[in-house]
């Protein structure tokens, strides 16, 4: 197999770095390589995953040394391995593959679903789901969950709890929307803004008003500049059409009703719909409304389709109630990378996802140890879920997703560790 890709050189930072930025997207696949075989991950001993899993459970933390010098001796580390490849999942269906479910209908077209035409079913289905997502929600407020992501057919949710994301309240950021999502929460009175969205408007604003400068023109900037609608848009239509009552012809010319003045005002927010800058972020005591209304939105489960009936995927890194335990599957592989000289001789740990932010950290942490500190990881994000890391676990991990985001809607592609400092590619 030919491993070139994650051996190319990434866009790194100007100077390496002890930490890598915290990465809420979730990874459907990581590629490990190293110079040195990953041999000690195969074969695990029936004790040793035993005790990963009672490790997981129990929330212990593994201290292992700077450098582990027989790595396949080392029970500790391949113990930390074991758990750092535990996440939790409802429901579970074990024939059905529940993430992604963005974009799925292929995937899951001819699975057995005997819910589809049963609506008995369908709401035994959705009544344990909503007591598992409540389930969830009540961990995180009190702070024995760190996060968790609700898997539907049209968009997924982030729950992250207090302090995480540079915020001291929960939070819950909702992507990709649409505009009658949006509307039906505010129905709901449910506040929320509009990260990414703002961002681009404050970013076009700025580089017009740098660009007049430029142009020695002085002054702010219009609004038309900024790319957003004409003031004239969202005036009253009565007072804009004052004029032609005194020509006598207002009769003959038609005018525009209230709902497409409505949609004009919208414009901007409707061409967002589908695509990360849709990304919706709600704070505080406005998540437990959320969640209230997600239990309740009819577009939560899909009506029609291969998923017509299935409720949302629950993902987890903690126990929760109805979740079921999972691993990640990771496997060894030996390849030939190339390089400016040719080709050597490269080993891989493959791991497949859904790798939620808190394995891909845990990964890391036994990775520069059991690698004398050097290993590169090529990322496969779930794209729709890279839009979560717009501003807004061991404790080790935890220090790192509790950093305020800094990757906007990007995510981490390339990831390398050289002399146990990492570079990396968003």
């Amino acid at each position: 197999q030919d491993l070139h890709s994650p051996l190319a050189v990434p866009k790194a930072p100007s100077s390496p770095r002890r930490e890598f930025p915290a990465d809420w997207s979730i990874k459907t696949r990581v590629l490990f390589t190293s110079s040195r075989p990953f041999t000690w991950a195969e074969h695990l001993k029936a004790q040793e995953e035993a005790q990963g899993f009672a490790q997981h459970c129990r929330a212990a933390e593994t201290a292992l040394p700077q450098s582990v010098q027989e790595p396949r001796l080392c029970a500790e580390l391949r113990r930390a391995f074991q758990q750092s490849l535990v996440y939790w999942l409802h429901p579970s269906l074990p024939w059905l593959p529940l993430f992604p479910r963005l974009g799925a209908d292929r995937r899951m077209a001819g699975k057995a679903s005997p819910w589809a035409q049963d609506e008995a079913l369908q709401q035994v289905l959705m009544s344990d789901w909503s007591v598992s997502f409540t389930s969830l929600y009540n961990l995180l407020r009190a702070r024995l969950c760190p996060y968790f992501y609700v898997c539907a057919a049209q968009f997924s949710v982030l729950f992250r709890a207090a302090g995480l994301a540079g915020s001291a309240v929960p939070t819950a950021a909702i992507a990709p929307t649409t505009r009658g999502l949006r509307e039906a929460m505010r129905s709901e009175g449910i506040e929320f803004s509009l990260p990414l969205l703002e961002e681009s408007r404050t970013r076009k604003q700025k580089n017009s008003e740098e660009s007049l400068e430029a142009d020695g023109l002085g002054g702010g900037s219009s609004v038309e500049d900024a790319g957003e609608p004409a003031p004239s848009d969202d005036d009253d239509d009565d007072g804009s059409f004052s004029w032609l009552e005194e020509m006598g012809v207002q009769d003959e010319v038609m005018k525009p009703d209230t709902i497409s003045i409505q949609l004009r005002k919208e414009k901007h927010e409707v061409q967002v719909d589908h695509r990360p800058e849709s990304l919706v972020l709600v704070r505080g005591s406005d998540t437990f409304t959320l969640l209230n209304f997600l239990i309740s939105c009819r577009s939560l489960v899909a009506a029609a389709g291969p998923q017509a009936g299935l409720p949302p995927t629950l993902l987890s890194p903690v126990a929760f109630r109805g979740g079921t335990m999972q691993t990640l599957k990771a496997r060894s592989v030996g390849g030939r990378a190339r390089l400016p000289g040719g080709f050597e001789d490269v080993f891989g740990l493959e791991v497949l996802g859904p790798i939620l932010p808190h394995a891909l950290h845990a990964l890391t942490l036994l990775l520069g140890p059991a690698q004398r500190g050097a290993f590169r990881a090529l990322l496969s994000p779930h794209e729709p879920s890279a839009a979560f890391n717009a501003r807004p676990a061991p404790p080790q991990t935890l220090d790192q997703l509790s950093q305020c985001p800094t990757l906007g809607k990007s995510s981490l592609r390339l990831l390398e560790m050289k002399d146990y400092a990492y570079t990396w590619k968003a």
